[in-house]
């Protein structure tokens, strides 16, 4: 497929601030599921659009992964501080994350229950520390039943700099 013929959006979740990385806490400027983001916007001209939410998350890790798992819990849906615009022009939707707890982080539902989706293509690009998917693409699939979703790409966070190759093979498969 050839992406820059197509209407893409690359709507993405990252968190930027202290993460885990090779085993200890880092400081991240740019959150890694927003640097492959920006790959992705390179390679098909796709428009980004950054998933936030109206609560500010900590910069401090240990609070976020506390907010994170009690956002699973209670299945919460935190508020989105901006929607796309005629969501209906796009064909195709990659969907970035990070893996929390397992899965997406739950700004991820809100964003998919926000919208109907049925007959666009998500192509799913996440991030991670060595849990991959997790169960997201099952979360995906059931939260987007009339969408097709492809293969997905998924990138170790301390892989992210040196991924551009990684990225670039996936669009071409």
């Amino acid at each position: 497929m050839n992406y820059r013929e197509e209407q893409c959006l690359i709507a993405y979740f990252s968190h930027a601030g202290w993460n885990y990385a090779s085993g200890e806490i880092v400081d991240l400027p740019i959150g890694n599921t927003e640097r492959v983001a920006n790959m992705i916007r390179v390679y098909t001209g796709g428009n980004l659009f950054h998933i936030r939410t109206e609560m500010v998350y900590p910069n401090e890790y240990r609070k976020v992964v506390e907010i994170a798992k009690q956002q699973k819990t209670n299945h919460e849906r935190p508020k989105l501080k901006k929607m796309v615009e005629c969501m209906e022009e796009y064909t195709v939707i990659f969907l970035g994350y990070p893996n929390w707890c397992g899965t997406m982080p739950m700004a991820m539902w809100t964003f998919l229950e926000s919208y109907d989706l049925s007959g666009k293509i998500i192509k799913p690009f996440c991030t991670h520390e060595g849990s991959g998917w997790g169960h997201s693409l099952e979360d995906i699939h059931d939260l987007c039943p009339q969408a097709r979703i492809e293969r997905g790409l998924t990138l170790l966070g301390t892989t992210i700099l040196d991924a551009e190759d990684d990225v670039r093979r996936w669009l071409k498969e």
